[in-house]
């Protein structure tokens, strides 16, 4: 693989873009505070804008390395999202993605358009071969934005992930796209 770490990406709206230390305001308020949007996910809500600026200072340092593909969603000049890649496995060219939005932009195809901008770099730049990402089953939203994008079912696991935000179990469904996948969409 090609390890090009976070390259900055455009689309038609979004600006795909490594975080800074200065977008912690705006990430806390638009959704890392938010119970909302963080019940599906593998964080608890910030408490407050200082751990939220802790993380954009790790994620900015981590950005600097080559192996890292983690960019902050912006829209009109704000962060309001974050995508990366969560692992990267190289001896198999494979690796997992998460999301997460602000309530705000969701059914917007804001996702959808961030994710496919994210697999054409992956695929296209990096050269990865496998990327899988997965979803609580009561999540259906997010998988709509993995089916567009092109990840195929791979199966649910009963109850594989505790909830942070509930503390309750949930079946988890997983989905994936191969290289070949991607080009014969294209």
């Amino acid at each position: 693989m090609n390890h090009l770490g976070s390259k900055i990406l455009k689309t038609e709206r979004l600006i795909l873009r490594p975080f800074r230390k200065t977008d912690a305001e705006a990430m806390y308020a638009n959704w890392a505070s938010d119970p909302v949007v963080t019940k599906f996910l593998t964080w608890t809500p910030h408490k407050n804008v200082g751990e939220t600026r802790a993380i954009c200072a790790l994620w900015e340092e981590e950005s600097k390395l080559p192996r890292t593909y983690h960019w902050a969603i912006e829209l009109g000049g704000e962060p309001i999202g974050d995508i990366a890649m969560v692992s990267v496995e190289e001896q198999t060219e494979s690796g997992v993605t998460g999301y997460c939005l602000s309530r705000k932009y969701w059914g917007k195809g804001i996702m959808t358009e961030a994710y496919g901008a994210v697999l054409r770099f992956l695929f296209e730049e990096v050269g990865f071969r496998r990327i899988a990402s997965s979803h609580a089953a009561e999540n259906p939203a997010s998988g709509k934005v993995m089916e567009k994008c092109g990840l195929a079912y791979e199966g649910t696991f009963r109850k594989e992930a505790r909830l942070l935000s509930t503390g309750e179990w949930t079946d988890v469904v997983h989905r994936a796209i191969l290289r070949e996948d991607y080009f014969a969409r294209k």
